[in-house]
């Protein structure tokens, strides 16, 4: 089982990394990860967020997240084999 959540904690993050450095661009800059996973504050800076883009790249960064902690989950699966 450890080595199950080792995999899936190793590969998530790794999934993170790459997402970032996919999608953690605007303009050719790269956005401070403070910026992409602070909370809106209001509607205006929610609806700024929308605009820019930066809702669809925060989802776009965990969504690789999440798919790196599937595919760990799958290499220790079949690794066990």
């Amino acid at each position: 089982m450890k080595k199950y959540i080792l995999y899936i904690v190793v590969f998530g993050i790794i999934g993170l990394i790459f997402g970032y450095l996919f999608f953690g661009k605007i303009a050719g800059e790269y956005v401070s990860l403070k910026t992409i996973f602070s909370s809106s504050q209001n509607a205006i800076e929610s609806f700024g967020r929308s605009i820019s883009g930066l809702a669809k790249m925060k989802q776009n960064i965990l969504v690789s997240g999440a798919l790196g902690a599937v595919i760990g989950f799958v290499i220790a699966f079949l690794k066990k084999k």
